[in-house]
């Protein structure tokens, strides 16, 4: 392409402080380097990650940024040393990378990669955005609010070149790591009950999950009920709302499945909730994941909760290696095996990613999707 090698200068939705609504601006892309891809980002969704770094995490050392992390694109040009990615491919940016070498990568056991979590520390001499002469970070290694973005070659999945952006852009977080919670993680079994705490994407991605892997009985749990509906086209059987109830919402499915639930998944990020969960969980074999995002907090249990033989595991990305997997579940999409349209509730431009951001905020969407560039 015409640029490749350039700078370029692009539209990107930057955070230059916590806690205040982000500023389109124009920044500077450098060129790609050794063993990078730039890439030319068409779709990009909010997730709650993203705002859980603007208005939860709030660390001062990360900012100014470009969020966003759930995204796809075309590659417009490659560094050196890149050698299975082509400018013109389609691809999605990983917020977890896959190096392949190392003894996590090579481990059928994580989707962990030595190299992806040193690649997701924020720090200036790796970042290839620059605004108004300063430096501005890349947030979870991809920064996907803006035109052009530089990832790692290992943080790069390839696609199908018939997979319509606009759709699997969720598969780049949100799907994937509900999805992968339930059939990687927890290993949900056909016949089963399970309960999924949080209906929003992750959380009816989960469902979705659960529904995949042959679950009987999914019990969805959430204090919104204008969320059941929308939990019904992705397989949720029972619905509960744990402010209708004046007992513990563990006390009320037990009552409900004869003990507990052989699954439950947390997909909040509330630490309360996932002791909830555990707690809702069979004793002797029930198990529960926990998949919403938090580092705020202290989780606690009772220790007899684990001695009765419950097992309490956290999952990352849904248990997916990004470069082989999500290739993977865009086929399963093509072919019909996955839903993604059907998390898609608004569709703006990037710049409106404020009013995306406020939706989200005030729970009124499921998931939004921003055109950044047109095909």
């Amino acid at each position: 392409m015409a640029t490749a090698g350039k700078v370029i200068k692009c539209k990107a939705a930057v955070a230059w402080e916590p806690n205040k609504p982000l500023v389109i601006e124009e920044i500077e892309v450098d060129p790609p380097q050794a063993n990078e891809i730039r890439i030319k980002i068409v779709a990009t969704a909010v997730c709650h990650t993203d705002l859980y770094h603007l208005l939860e995490n709030m660390h001062k050392d990360g900012f100014p940024t470009v969020l966003g992390h759930e995204a796809a694109g075309i590659v417009e040009s490659v560094g050196p040393g890149v050698t299975e990615i082509q400018p013109g491919d389609k691809v999605i940016p990983l917020f977890i990378g896959q190096c392949r070498q190392c003894r996590f990568c090579k481990s059928p056991k994580t989707n962990q990669c030595v190299d992806a979590w040193k690649g997701n520390v924020m720090t200036v001499a790796d970042s290839r955005f620059t605004c108004k002469g300063k430096k501005v970070l890349q947030f979870a290694g991809t920064s996907t609010f803006s035109e052009y973005t530089v990832v790692n070659e290992i943080a790069v999945a390839k696609i199908d070149p018939a997979a319509p952006l606009d759709k699997v852009c969720l598969l780049g977080c949100g799907v994937c790591t509900g999805y992968g919670a339930a059939v990687n993680t927890a290993k949900v079994e056909p016949g089963s009950t399970c309960a999924v705490f949080g209906l929003g994407a992750v959380g009816l991605a989960a469902v979705m999950g659960c529904k995949a892997a042959g679950a009987e009985k999914i019990i969805a749990v959430d204090i919104n009920p204008e969320k059941f509906e929308k939990a019904k086209v992705f397989g949720a059987t029972d619905f509960v709302n744990p402010k209708d109830h004046n007992k513990p919402i563990s006390q009320v499915l037990s009552e409900m499945t004869d003990g507990g639930v052989d699954f439950s998944l947390e997909c909040v990020g509330n630490v309360g909730v996932m002791r909830s969960a555990l707690e809702s969980c069979v004793q002797g074999w029930g198990v529960s994941v926990i998949v919403g995002w938090t580092d705020l907090q202290d989780f606690s249990a009772r220790p007899i909760q684990l001695i009765a033989g419950r097992t309490w595991k956290g999952s990352a990305f849904g248990g997916f290696k990004g470069r082989e997997d999500v290739p993977q579940m865009v086929k399963a999409y093509l072919d019909k095996k996955v839903k993604l349209d059907e998390f898609i509730t608004h569709n703006m431009t990037l710049d409106q990613v404020n009013d995306a951001i406020e939706l989200m905020k005030h729970g009124k969407c499921i998931r939004t999707v921003l055109s950044v560039s047109p095909q």
